[in-house]
């Protein structure tokens, strides 16, 4: 029977380099840091209209974003649409589309972002608002996991 081995094991387990290397200890057994970014929608500082960006955290360099999720204590209607990214790639985590489900969390991790290496810079985590404006009450919260050595 044939053993196959993850991207991270080869190399690691698998025999073919003598001695093995060790494994990224950011993708395996690696620290993990949550990032946490509430908003409260009844507020003036929350922008929420069409093309309206929201701050929601720095991440370090050197780290890998793993994990994200939205929570919502309201739906955010049926036309919003929300991405989660960077100022550069707006949707490079989630992208856009619409949260309707409130008390009930959404995940959200793009294969290709989760590929990517650890950033080679800071980041900073934001939700653009790609198609109707958000509710004007209620409470979003974005969450995301990031490992680090």
């Amino acid at each position: 029977m044939a053993t196959g081995y993850s991207a991270e094991m080869t190399g690691v387990l698998d025999g073919t380099l003598n001695p093995p290397k060790l494994a990224d200890g950011r993708v395996v057994g690696g620290r993990m840091h949550i990032y946490q970014a509430t908003f409260d929608l009844s507020k003036a500082n929350v922008a929420k209209n069409i093309g309206d960006v929201n701050i929601c955290f720095p991440i370090p360099a050197d780290c890998k974003p793993v994990l994200g999720w939205l929570e919502s204590t309201v739906s955010m209607g049926a036309a919003a649409t929300i991405a989660v990214g960077n100022a550069t790639t707006p949707g490079k985590y989630r992208a856009p589309a619409v949260h309707t489900a409130p008390d009930a969390p959404a995940f959200f991790m793009l294969s290709a972002a989760a590929q990517l290496a650890p950033l080679s810079d800071p980041e900073t985590v934001q939700i653009t608002i790609a198609a109707a404006a958000l509710p004007g009450a209620g409470i979003l919260q974005v969450f995301m996991i990031v490992a680090k050595i």
